[in-house]
């Protein structure tokens, strides 16, 4: 439930006392498919939405985390208390695909949400919120919600905002316990593009701002699950030329664009829903032997291609401190994660190297082939948010393009 809070009534027009203090009325409820009813204060969008609920602990970047495509279908739990302190602006955003329904559907905060005060600033959250359809919740005991995803897994719930306070409970009931939940769904139809396209925009900085590539040594066709922007930015930085394709583009379709490399990009949803026509197009590219990098999504649709499984986690990676070892450099990076799914490494075959591992929990965070020029990491080195420790897994990228074309020039001559 919510925590008690108070209002002070109007001043008496009488006498000019105060009569007193009233409750303040929960507007906004979260309703799990358990049955259980959290209490708290309306925000962003009025009305309702149904998902699955995850907890993330990243202290900055709300903006990236809500428009990132990865969390589609899912309401978004903020361990951090204060949000909204740095507002939000035009440039922040990480889905590519504007429309609302391409990203998380609801949040819940610990307390009301802050007043912007930064430069950058060019409007409020709860405006934002609204005009993205997404329902907020503030007033909320996170810490406890935290703790009951981490005790009892991520829940399916309904989030609803009511400025009049008034809910139908068994409705909502009804309706998250109906939700089927995101195991079995394939979510990457609702956030990837459908046609082809260019991106040309690198990273951002203080004094212009984003910038556009002059020069491209490599090609890149970046294959869309529900790409991030920052991913095909640091492709950029790289010296790569992207062309981005939906998620049903064939191997021939993308062989015919004559690419240096092939990235498969993060998403949301079932990998091995999504698999049932990403992985016939990965194995094709995999005989080719171009180069091929994978991240999130990308990382459990390649493991799925080389004969391994994918398993639902209890409560899943969602913030940007979590430590992963890459044995093959023996150094620790903290990274940023959003996933409810992840690589058996126990169904991996012998010519698939476990190149990187959790250090909270032990999960398979990378894996590389020994006999193909193609590797995956199960977080986001681009971050936004989060640390930069990993940017360098795109210049290992560009290093296995490099000897690509190195080999193919020794061979003609």
């Amino acid at each position: 439930m919510a925590n008690a809070t108070i209002s002070p009534s109007p001043v008496d027009p009488d006498d000019g006392t105060a009569r007193g203090w009233r409750p303040r009325v929960a507007t906004g409820v979260l309703v799990l498919a358990s049955g259980d009813v959290i209490e708290g204060f309306g925000v962003g969008a009025a009305g309702s939405a149904v998902g699955e609920v995850c907890f993330n602990t990243a202290m900055t970047g709300y903006q990236e985390i809500l428009t990132d495509p990865s969390y589609a279908a899912q309401i978004i739990t903020f361990t951090f208390p204060h949000i909204g302190i740095v507002g939000v602006n035009g440039e922040d955003i990480e889905v590519v695909n504007a429309a609302a329904s391409t990203a998380a559907v609801g949040a819940i905060f610990r307390a009301d949400l802050s007043e912007p005060s930064n430069f950058r600033s060019s409007g409020r959250l709860d405006a934002w919120l609204k005009s993205r359809g997404i329902v907020g919740l503030t007033g909320v005991d996170t810490r406890a919600l935290t703790t009951l995803i981490r005790k009892t897994g991520m829940p399916n719930a309904v989030i609803a905002h009511a400025p009049d306070g008034v809910f139908d409970i068994d409705a909502l009931r009804a309706e998250a316990k109906r939700w089927p939940g995101i195991d079995g769904m394939d979510l990457v139809p609702q956030v990837g593009t459908t046609q082809r396209y260019d991106w040309d925009e690198t990273s951002w900085t203080l004094e212009g701002g984003y910038g556009k590539r002059s020069a491209a040594r490599f090609h890149v066709v970046a294959v869309d699950y529900g790409v991030k922007r920052n991913i095909l930015r640091l492709l950029n930085d790289c010296g790569c030329s992207v062309t981005v394709v939906p998620a049903t583009a064939t191997a021939e379709e993308i062989l015919a664009l004559r690419p240096d490399g092939v990235f498969l990009s993060n998403g949301p949803g079932d990998p091995a829903e999504t698999g049932a026509y990403a992985v016939p197009t990965i194995r094709a590219l995999l005989e080719t032997r171009i180069p091929l990098f994978g991240i999130c999504l990308g990382h459990q649709l390649l493991g799925i291609a080389v004969g391994g499984r994918t398993i639902k986690m209890p409560q899943g990676h969602h913030g940007a401190n979590h430590p992963v070892k890459d044995y093959t450099t023996k150094k620790v990076e903290i990274v940023s994660m959003n996933h409810g799914f992840a690589v058996d490494r126990s169904t991996l075959p012998e010519n698939v190297q476990e190149t990187h591992v959790s250090l909270f929990d032990g999960s398979n965070c990378g894996v590389a082939l020994t006999d193909r020029p193609a590797f995956s990491v199960q977080y986001h080195p681009e971050a936004s948010p989060g640390p930069r420790d990993s940017h360098y897994l795109f210049r290992r990228f560009v290093g296995l393009m490099e000897a690509a074309k190195e080999g193919k020039a020794t061979a003609s001559a």
